[in-house]
């Protein structure tokens, strides 16, 4: 791929250096046409039986694009009590939102209860403590399908050593705890990890998941849980995540399930987050210098890892683009260099060792699929003001949707001193 805010036409009518003189640098910047085709495949991804995909809105929060998620059909998946009152303010109905927390206290539990959510336990204990609140209740409860998948292990959701889930041998005493508090077991639900492109492991895990579910009676729903990866090197051609492939042998798994139900069919569900947003951002930042240190060479951005944690955190890879005078850098004449942030630590690093065109100060560096955990990871370490965001609308028109966050917002959470 030659460069894929150019063949995307990523930002629409305006230029990357017209957007950064507009809102300034670090800027994380949406595409709102590829959004939402990406949440139309995650919709589509189950049509034989009744589906349902659920945005997992942790991978990105901000407010304009969970209204984006509600329009195009999605249901939603919150972890915490401030992600159901984000989703409730975006314009979901209770009803459209399933809490999936890990280790909750009773206070966010009971906000759950009191507005009518779905709540999903993810321990004995959370069992436990949502029966003592809510006898008689609706609730779900997460398995450990006992196999895990992700690029990372500390994006592994599932298997022996992980701290999600019920443990399958463990499902007997779920029908005590039950039976402890008359709750209804209307839903179980599985996760096995993030950002595979191989769905081997994720259908075993499926596979396994529906013989568990077997134990159960009269489920409303079954959901699956998400992490469907996105080609993190696409500048490399690196092949999607095969949907179409996918989709039959998933669906092959269900058809078993679906012939061996006494009752009627449950929802099936799903909840992609990445899928739906990671190749629908970028950030932008300035070079503000370049050096060589001991042989290597070195680019400095204002992108931090107070701006994007994951190459810090994961070791992810994202693909630069540079950007000089409102075009690409042609990736010819490559030099081996190593891209860093503007924060005083030494695992501030966006590239290590890569090759990428010749980069001079004052380029912008533009970091691709940037969507999906990119502002929701950021942080003010350093005391640096988070950055704004900026939706590229379907018309092409530029909009901010987030301001830039200010030294007074920071200072505003102190007590004052007398």
């Amino acid at each position: 791929m030659r460069s894929y805010v150019e063949e995307t036409g990523f930002f629409g009518s305006i230029t990357a250096e017209e957007l950064v003189s507009k809102y300034g640098t670090p800027l994380y910047v949406y595409n709102e046409n590829i959004i939402r085709e990406r949440m139309r495949e995650v919709a589509r991804v189950i049509t034989k039986y009744p589906y349902r995909a659920n945005y997992s809105m942790k991978a990105n929060s901000n407010l304009t694009i969970l209204k984006i998620a509600h329009e195009e059909g999605l249901n939603a998946d919150a972890m915490s009590e401030g992600e159901m009152r984000l989703l409730l303010k975006a314009g979901f109905e209770n009803d459209r939102i399933f809490f999936v927390p890990n280790n909750v206290s009773d206070e966010e539990l009971q906000f759950a209860i009191d507005h009518d959510i779905m709540v999903s336990l993810d321990s004995l204990d959370q069992l436990e403590l949502f029966g003592k609140l809510n006898r008689g209740g609706k609730c779900s409860v997460r398995i450990n399908p006992g196999v895990g998948a992700g690029h990372h292990e500390k994006v592994v959701t599932a298997g022996k050593k992980t701290k999600f889930g019920i443990a399958e041998e463990d499902v007997d005493k779920i029908f005590e705890v039950a039976a402890k508090y008359d709750l209804t077991i209307a839903e179980i639900n599985q996760h096995v990890g993030s950002q595979y492109l191989d769905p081997e492991p994720f259908l075993q895990a499926v596979e396994n998941f529906l013989r568990i579910a077997d134990k159960f009676k009269d489920l409303e729903y079954i959901d699956f849980g998400g992490g469907y990866g996105i080609p993190y090197h696409k500048l490399d051609d690196e092949a999607r995540f095969d949907m179409d492939s996918f989709t039959g042998r998933f669906t092959a798994l269900l058809d078993d399930y679906v012939a061996r139900l006494n009752g009627p069919i449950p929802l099936f569900k799903s909840e992609p987050g990445r899928y739906c947003v990671a190749e629908g951002g970028v950030i932008l930042g300035r070079v503000h210098a370049t050096k060589q240190n001991a042989g290597h060479k070195y680019a400095g951005t204002d992108i931090g890892m107070n701006v994007l944690a994951r190459p810090t955190l994961y070791d992810s890879y994202h693909e630069i683009e540079i950007l000089r005078n409102g075009k690409a850098v042609a990736r010819d004449n490559m030099e081996e260099i190593n891209v860093s942030g503007n924060i005083c630590e030494s695992g501030d690093l966006l590239a290590k060792d890569r090759l990428l065109p010749h980069i001079e100060t004052g380029d912008i560096a533009c970091v691709l699929d940037a969507g999906a955990y990119g502002y929701s990871m950021s942080s003010s370490y350093n005391t640096r003001p988070r950055a704004a965001e900026v939706m590229i609308c379907k018309d092409g028109n530029d909009r901010l949707i987030r301001r830039r966050e200010t030294y007074e917002d920071l200072f505003s959470l102190f007590p004052d001193e007398t």
